[in-house]
């Protein structure tokens, strides 16, 4: 019987830096040997991989597309050619495969069919943000997108300050970058004064920042948040 081949999880930069400053060695040496790839978008892809090894021959890449608009009976063909023994990169569009992205249900099918799954080192906002906040790094909850609905985002947030409060364990939560100044306005207004607060935005990039502050001190702060990913933290110690 033929030996599959390995999924491997591959990380990439959260911005328009160089790879080579955010990223180990292992990962062009991954590169090197993988012409086949799971991916968001494929034109950034193709640049990613153009730019951590530029000897790679592009023509010998075969890309498949995963995204919200892919039909799952298209995941089975994604990693059809670990069946065939050959390895596959998985990558997200920013920082690791598999954690708030698509990526995840290729890694859940892996593990369904014998398919080895190897995860490499690379930048993840989540964990940089909990590092550099000054919360609990022994217990964290990453929640994901927040409702659209005004009502339903302020019982959201509430709901999050409260659950810090009773298990000591810090929420996480993201916005679509375009509305994160508005949800800001949203933080400042519906959680407590003493509540801690972390944004931190661009990380790894040369705009980064990252600051924890009580609500009622955030208030005195002007900051421009517009179009910056970026990773929202609350705690009320």
């Amino acid at each position: 019987m033929k030996a599959l081949g390995k999924l491997y999880l591959i990380p990439v930069p959260l911005g328009e830096n160089d790879p080579t400053e955010v990223l180990p060695q292992t990962i062009k040496r991954t590169i090197e040997f993988i012409d086949d790839y799971i991916v968001e978008n494929e034109k950034t892809a193709r640049r990613f991989i153009k730019a951590i090894d530029p000897e790679k021959v592009q023509a010998t890449l075969r890309l498949s597309s995963l995204n919200k608009h892919t039909e799952i009976s298209e995941h089975k063909q994604m990693i059809q050619p670990c069946l065939e023994g050959k390895n596959v990169g998985l990558m997200s569009e920013a920082g690791c495969p598999g954690v708030a992205d698509p990526g995840a249900v290729i890694v859940k099918l892996a593990h369904e069919k014998g398919i080895q799954v190897v995860p490499l080192v690379g930048p993840s906002s989540i964990l940089l943000a909990v590092m550099g906040s000054g919360m609990n790094g022994q217990s964290f909850a990453f929640n994901g997108y927040l409702p659209i609905d005004k009502a339903e985002k302020k019982s959201a947030l509430k709901n999050f300050e409260t659950l810090s409060q009773n298990k000591n364990q810090s929420q996480l939560f993201i916005e679509t970058p375009y509305r994160n100044n508005k949800l800001l306005e949203d933080l400042l207004q519906t959680l407590q004064p003493n509540t801690h607060l972390c944004i931190a935005a661009d990380l790894t990039l040369p705009t980064e920042f990252l600051k924890t502050l009580r609500v009622q001190d955030w208030k005195k702060v002007k900051v421009d948040l517009h179009n910056r990913p970026a990773i929202f933290i609350v705690h009320k110690f």
